[in-house]
């Protein structure tokens, strides 16, 4: 069985996020969608918060496959992660050149760390690519409309929240 973990802070998912997840998906039997609690960062959504967002944009919202993809949080070095889980692959998700620089130097550290676990780069669909978790908080504070650019979960949650 081939898995994968899609680590990142999902602080909230949005369909940038998704596209990877389902691109992804054509590629390993099994998911891992792994949301970090580090404490040295500062979150908008709590790890347990992140979670419930996370699973009920995938499973009920999208009605994605429970099988294939799980969802976590975690604390430690993703390569440690990887091992644990027998993954064989990091996913990360590129929107724009910009973010390349800054995940070509995470993936050779990770390779580093542990020379079996492949990091894999996979661009969101060009709709989405333009999607940040930030933006999204940003235009949400201000009352704009988000609809397009996360699930109804996460709008209904942001909402609660301002």
């Amino acid at each position: 069985m081939k898995i994968a973990v899609y680590p990142g802070t999902f602080d909230p998912i949005t369909y940038g996020h998704i596209d990877v997840i389902k691109k992804s998906l054509k590629i390993f039997d099994k998911l891992i969608v792994a949301t970090t609690d580090n404490n040295d960062k500062d979150y908008f959504f709590s790890v347990d918060e992140r979670l419930d967002i996370i699973n009920n944009s995938l499973f009920k919202d999208l009605k994605l496959d429970k099988k294939k993809i799980q969802v976590i949080s975690f604390t430690n070095l993703t390569v440690d992660l990887c091992k644990k889980l027998n993954a064989s692959a990091i996913i990360r998700g590129l929107r724009a050149v910009s973010d390349f620089e800054y995940e070509f130097q995470l993936a050779g550290m990770n390779k580093k760390l542990n020379s079996k676990i492949e990091t894999m780069f996979l661009m969101s669909n060009v709709e989405n690519q333009i999607i940040s978790s930030k933006f999204v908080k940003e235009i949400a504070n201000l009352g704009g409309d988000i609809d397009r650019f996360v699930t109804k979960y996460v709008v209904r949650m942001l909402k609660n929240k301002y």
